[in-house]
């Protein structure tokens, strides 16, 4: 047979390679190699193999447990990338990727095992691939999870030149008995709040078209920290709370978690309720972050909205037995967590409110 192949157009095609189709497997290979030792550096008690296999295998034997129940979870960082592409720093979204994944897997009482990645990009930039998992392998690190796998996809065509996508999957396990939430959450318990880092990985659609409309540059002082660009501070990751709520778990009296992500404190909060119950916030208790009292005011956002769109300064809430409230409080903060009492838990009284945010109006006003 010959060498060229005529098409029904009839016009002859010669050699070509999936690098002429806009596909580079030697970056791909570059990558590989690059990451290998970021994620070696992840390794924990119960991984089996290293990076290059088909799959990755877990021994939860090895990594000590008994009766263990898996928890898994699956998320992505949003239109917070186009933030990051536009300001080129790709070295913190790796870590929102993690954090939106493991913080998911702690509110059940899991302890993260091990994070799998994949990285989508028209064509790959091994630098930009290798800053993202960078921040990957240091999620992984601040979880205590390992990075054993993931996949690297060129695919032109179907994304903007210099746009890139990610989506994280992580997998947890908690003993049978040990699970989150537990069974007796009830009227008269405590709600304690965790400082979030800042807008974490939620809500950026809207940040960009208040930050348009506000005609900024990405590159200006942010007005409400003019010591950072607007596109620095706003790139501030997402902090990993899995630590800290593993601590507090250990000691007893921890009833539930909530991770406040997309849906704000008004939509997360009920996901660990029980029928029948709701819980009474007191805006005026924790402050809201500057960052959250300029989008506020640049885009005339209500308190609902903001309540119900971003974490206002709260990443992570706590629902604890109140005779156990000194205790948990000390033992968040012995991890290195800022902590504040916010609210309780109520009968639910307005059959389509289970979060009630007192004082808003007043401490939020923008």
């Amino acid at each position: 047979m010959g060498g060229n192949v005529t098409c029904r157009a009839g016009k002859a095609i010669s050699g070509l390679s999936y690098k002429d189709a806009g596909v580079d497997i030697d970056a791909g290979e570059r990558l590989v190699e690059a990451i290998r030792p970021l994620a070696r550096a992840t390794r924990r008690p119960g991984v089996v193999d290293d990076l290059g296999g088909f799959g990755a295998l877990f021994d939860l034997r090895a990594a000590g447990f008994v009766d263990p129940l898996l928890v898994a979870a699956t998320d992505g960082v949003g239109t917070k990338l186009k933030l990051a592409i536009a300001c080129d720093r790709h070295d913190t979204v790796g870590i929102d990727l993690v954090a939106m994944c493991v913080n998911d897997l702690v509110v059940q009482g899991a302890q993260p095992l091990f994070f799998l990645d994949y990285f989508a990009t028209p064509k790959l930039v091994v630098e930009h691939g290798r800053a993202v998992i960078a921040g990957i392998a240091e999620g992984c690190r601040q979880a205590g999870c390992a990075l054993i796998g993931g996949e690297t996809a060129e695919m032109p065509g179907l994304y903007a030149a210099g746009d890139y996508d990610l989506a994280g999957f992580a997998v947890g396990a908690v003993e049978r008995g040990r699970l989150l939430p537990s069974a007796d959450v009830a009227a008269g318990d405590l709600v304690l709040g965790l400082a979030s880092s800042g807008l974490h990985a939620n809500g950026y659609s809207l940040v960009r078209k208040v930050v348009a409309a506000a005609g900024l540059d990405w590159r200006a002082p942010a007005p409400f920290n003019p010591e950072r660009s607007l596109g620095d501070a706003l790139l501030t990751p997402t902090r990993i709370y899995v630590k800290a709520c593993l601590a507090a778990h250990a000691g007893g009296g921890l009833k539930a978690l909530a991770h406040i992500t997309g849906g704000g404190l008004l939509e997360n909060i009920p996901r660990v309720l029980p029928a029948g119950l709701a819980c009474r916030l007191d805006a005026g208790l924790w402050p809201l972050p500057a960052e959250f009292a300029w989008l506020a005011q640049a885009g005339g956002i209500v308190p609902d909205e903001l309540a119900r769109t971003f974490n206002c300064g709260i990443g992570m809430v706590a629902i604890v037995a109140a005779d156990r409230i000194g205790d948990l409080a000390a033992a968040f903060e012995a991890a290195g967590e800022q902590v504040v009492e916010i609210g309780r838990i109520v009968p639910q009284q307005d059959a389509g409110r289970r979060v009630l945010i007192d004082g808003a109006d007043r401490a939020w006003q923008a």
